[in-house]
């Protein structure tokens, strides 16, 4: 009997790897997530290999589709990535369908286009035309589908939505933008944000909630932050929902109950028409689900 027909989906973060083996329809066989030493070059690289390996020989037969997400712009001809400075040392024009040796091309996209691919598929933004997605956690990742495309961009910039900015003097994020709601939410400024009271956002959300009324000041400060951004991304891109991801985003009510309050009087609602917002569905593997999509696509 020939195996059924199945994806892989594969999902490079920074220290860990995320992946997803899936039915053409989305169904999921399996699911597993890899930690790789970040000062070994090029370990995330042979993991990838051997955990592709390992799944085609469980499941008795080569994949019919792999597809990779991964942090940088991914390349014109989506073969690879093309810029990523800084980290993952060699990620930089790794052809992927060379270095895996599989005969389907392996098409490659950026992380935060491929979340918001996977939640479109199978998650929050299923059945959505309009729709845009931010990830809140170190920094704040982003996408966009805009009539039912993916918003990609001239050199695949399209939908770094963290790098907004909201404070023209404010301090400069990695991508140069002075005051970015990067700089608002991201767990990457909270030693700043907090004059070093705290280390994470779950440890200032943990005071939030114990009544810590500085920590309060804070957290609301980068709640409305994250409301204003999102006003004017509706302004912009007019979506139906605005998909709310990533480790800051279990925060739950506290986060999504002040957000609500702060975007009743700033967000512009023509004829009553309000943007849902909505928490994301498939946590640390919305990347990988999204990686599988997109090769399903091709």
């Amino acid at each position: 009997m020939k195996p059924a027909p199945y994806l892989i989906g594969i999902d490079l973060g920074g220290s860990r790897i995320k992946t997803v083996t899936v039915t053409p329809a989305g169904n999921a066989l399996s699911t597993a997530a890899t930690d790789f030493d970040v000062s070994d070059k090029m370990e995330w690289a042979e993991k990838i290999g051997a955990l592709v390996q390992t799944i085609q020989a469980e499941r008795g037969a080569p994949a019919d589709r792999i597809g990779l997400s991964a942090p940088g712009l991914a390349a014109a001809d989506g073969r690879s990535i093309a810029h990523m400075p800084g980290r993952l040392q060699g990620l930089e024009g790794l052809d992927w369908t060379r270095f895996l040796g599989v005969a389907q091309p392996v098409p490659v996209l950026n992380d935060g286009h491929a979340a918001l691919l996977g939640e479109a598929w199978i998650g929050a933004a299923n059945g959505f035309r309009h729709v845009l997605m931010l990830t809140l956690g170190t920094g704040v990742g982003g996408a966009a589908i805009v009539d039912g495309k993916l918003l990609r961009g001239n050199i695949r910039r399209a939908g770094h939505l963290g790098h907004i900015c909201l404070d023209p003097d404010g301090p400069l994020d990695v991508a140069n933008t002075p005051g970015s709601l990067e700089v608002a939410i991201g767990n990457c400024t909270i030693l700043q944000r907090t004059q070093a009271r705290f280390r994470t956002t779950h440890a200032l959300l943990a005071a939030h909630t114990a009544g810590d009324a500085e920590a309060t000041r804070v957290w609301l400060d980068s709640v409305k932050a994250l409301a204003c951004a999102i006003a004017s991304f509706v302004n912009i891109l007019d979506p139906e929902a605005v998909i709310i991801g990533g480790g800051i985003a279990r925060a739950g009510s506290a986060l999504f109950g002040p957000l609500e309050k702060f975007l009743d009087p700033i967000e512009w609602r023509p004829g009553g028409a309000r943007v849902r917002i909505l928490p994301a569905q498939l946590g640390e593997f919305a990347g990988a689900y999204g990686a599988a999509a997109n090769a399903r696509r091709r």
